[in-house]
């Protein structure tokens, strides 16, 4: 419902986006909000307007919110023909215990339970002024300033929210499902979030070290060709269709693991092969220096290239004073990532497989091993 009718209509907000060629988007994560519009300089002034209004003001006209539920039911159905974003949320789901669990993905009964009243109530009841981030990339901050707080100095501040707690449990989710392949992810829990620093860039050079991807890379020609998964698991079983790390950090916790595909006669083993694979990362010796130089220097050129864009720059802004604050500097966040050892991979490794297992599979579940024998893998008594 972000950047339809306020106090103008939706026509008029599209018509003045358009009038100054900007783009808006809205997006929703587990821990944030994010309203978002862009244009060019000379415009700062009528975007910071539009998006305060649109974010403060919005009607929710019955008309309106009816024709959103049945887009997202629409786009619910494509959701569920993708695999791979399921089983990602399950491990969510089955992994946590608390607000972490709820889905992203909302169930159609939950949408359709959703009305105008609902939604306003939303808005009131978290969009305080203690709550909020107005973050931009390509104006010096007195100018922001200017603009921004006329239009803000009125917003009321709530109490400082106390943060609802998840606990990691860890637990197995199956789906059956005609799918030609089957898919799986094992998961462990990141203790620490993004607050434990030091964790968390270990974590993202871990990532970059394990990388892996699509049994066809579509990048072109060597892209992730020299990340660990790849090299080990991609290039030796054909049968894998798709392989990879993947992480999702939050404030004050995290998950890491693998996420696979396969046919249904080769899922046994693709399992055994990705708890293998997070065992070895735990095994003192089995990563080489020039492995770990490796996925320094890529981790450092992916958070390069991702802040050439201003958008994902203003974006980061945001995130990191609802986190810290304050916002840290690029050549903060750079130099940590060059003080990441061997050692502390492994020591991270260790850590992260120590806790309870999260298992999640779509498709012909059968063939998948039982929660059990796989969790004993990594706590073997």
């Amino acid at each position: 419902m972000a950047f339809k009718s306020t106090n103008r209509s939706h026509l008029r907000v599209v018509r003045e986006v358009e009038a100054i060629g900007g783009n808006t988007s809205a997006s929703a994560s587990r821990e944030c909000m994010t309203y978002t519009v862009d244009a060019l300089k000379t415009y700062v002034p009528e975007m910071v307007e539009l998006l305060i209004d649109c974010v403060r003001n919005p009607a929710f006209m019955d008309w309106e919110v009816n024709e959103e539920v049945q887009k997202i039911k629409a786009e619910l159905e494509e959701v569920l023909k993708n695999p791979e974003r399921l089983i990602l949320e399950a491990v969510h789901s089955t992994g946590y215990s608390g607000p972490l669990a709820n889905p992203l993905l909302a169930s159609e009964t939950a949408i359709d339970g959703l009305d105008s009243s609902i939604l306003e109530e939303f808005v009131t009841e978290n969009y305080k002024g203690n709550r909020i981030v107005v973050a931009a990339s390509g104006i010096e901050n007195e100018e922001l300033l200017q603009i921004a707080e006329p239009l803000l100095s009125d917003l009321p501040v709530g109490p400082q929210p106390k943060e609802p707690k998840s606990v990691y449990v860890g637990g197995d989710f199956r789906r059956r499902s005609d799918s030609p392949s089957t898919h799986f992810a094992l998961a462990f829990e990141v203790t620490g979030g993004w607050n434990n620093e030091k964790d968390s860039v270990t974590l993202t050079v871990m990532q970059m070290l394990m990388g892996g991807g699509s049994s066809f890379s579509a990048g072109g020609p060597g892209k992730g060709m020299h990340s660990r998964l790849y090299l080990r698991v991609l290039n030796e079983y054909q049968q894998m269709h798709s392989f990879s790390a993947f992480n999702s950090i939050f404030n004050n916790t995290g998950l890491f693991g693998i996420y696979g595909s396969t046919s249904s006669d080769f899922v046994s083993k693709a399992v055994d092969i990705a708890a293998e694979e997070l065992i070895l990362l735990a095994t003192e010796g089995s990563v080489s220096r020039l492995m770990i130089k490796r996925a320094q220097e890529a981790t450092k050129s992916a958070v390069l290239m991702n802040l050439e864009s201003r958008m994902i720059v203003a974006e980061d802004i945001g995130r990191q004073i609802l986190t810290y604050g304050e916002r840290k500097s690029v050549h903060s966040f750079l130099k940590m990532v060059d003080e990441v050892e061997l050692q502390d991979i492994t020591n991270m490794a260790k850590k992260i497989i120590s806790s309870p297992l999260t298992m999640a599979s779509f498709g012909e579940v059968l063939q998948v091993p039982n929660y059990e024998s796989v969790s004993r893998k990594f706590h073997a008594k």
